[in-house]
């Protein structure tokens, strides 16, 4: 559990469903200070060892609360273990494309990461994941998402063109995020590069990074490499003091060797050359 001291505050959550729509749901404060922690995690992957080390460094740190941004079991490593461990964590949970891509699609159409967590999630797991929401707003200000607010599948932070991915322009970053552009603070995953953007008329963005699994490749739209380019877990901290909001990036150690052994055992020789390298295999 989380140490919450001096700057404890209630909340009260807010879910609906749109009839066409996955649910979404907003966090609203009842009583908070002006002064909170806010720690933000992201793509766990199924990496339980990553996850306990982040938790346990939260607890450390003091956070207020925990925001995950999902993409939370599917992977090489652990998927099951880590949807239990979820599930009992005090965390603010939302789902990104691998728990869309899990409940919507038959076995036979997901890749190798979401098959290992389809034959390990029980069916406990998979209800708990049709729960969660899109989309969340855990304190006034503040707003949550996997990918960017348009789909889980579009990075808000980077461009990819035929010659791979770069940074996006903030022209590019405010077109993309729409509406959203009011709040204080946005919060994004689903890259697995840690970042932290602040517009120049806009909200501060924070990616977090990734907890369990730090480089990957992907082929859309073209060819690319998403590359953290060393093996620790990684997540956020945002703090609100009286002057705003700040956010500060964290890495944190743990045996990496040993989850990248499980992703052997699982057949995913690829996932365990990121995790001991933190970069995507050639």
């Amino acid at each position: 559990m989380l140490s919450i001291g001096l700057h404890a505050f209630m909340f009260a959550i807010l879910c609906w469903a749109p009839a066409t729509d996955s649910p979404v749901c907003q966090t609203r404060a009842t009583s908070y200070t002006l002064s909170m922690r806010i720690g933000v995690i992201s793509d766990v992957h199924g990496n339980l060892l990553a996850l306990d080390a982040a938790q346990k460094a939260l607890s450390a740190d003091r956070v207020d609360m925990v925001v995950n941004l999902g993409d939370l079991c599917s992977g090489g490593v652990e998927p099951g273990a880590t949807a239990w461990q979820l599930r009992r964590l005090d965390h603010l949970v939302i789902r990104g494309n691998h728990e869309r891509q899990l409940l919507e699609n038959p076995i036979a159409q997901l890749g190798l990461s979401d098959q290992l967590a389809r034959q390990e999630l029980s069916a406990e797991d998979l209800e708990w994941m049709a729960s969660l929401p899109t989309r969340l707003q855990p304190v006034p200000g503040v707003t949550a998402f996997h990918g960017s607010p348009r789909s889980d599948l579009e990075y808000l932070l980077e461009t990819v063109e035929p010659t791979g991915a770069r940074p996006a322009t903030e022209e590019e970053i405010v077109e993309r995020l729409g509406a959203d552009i009011v709040a204080e603070v946005i919060l994004c995953g689903h890259t697995h590069l840690p970042r932290i953007v602040r517009l120049d008329e806009g909200p501060l963005i924070v990616n977090p990074g990734s907890v369990g699994w730090p480089a990957y490749a992907d082929d859309l739209p073209y060819l690319h490499v998403m590359e953290s380019g060393s093996p620790e877990a990684r997540y956020a901290i945002v703090e609100r003091e009286t002057s705003g909001w700040t956010a500060e990036l964290h890495t944190i150690n743990y045996d990496w060797e040993a989850a990248a052994q499980i992703a052997e055992g699982n057949g995913r020789p690829d996932i365990a050359y990121s995790l001991r390298t933190g970069l995507a295999p050639e």
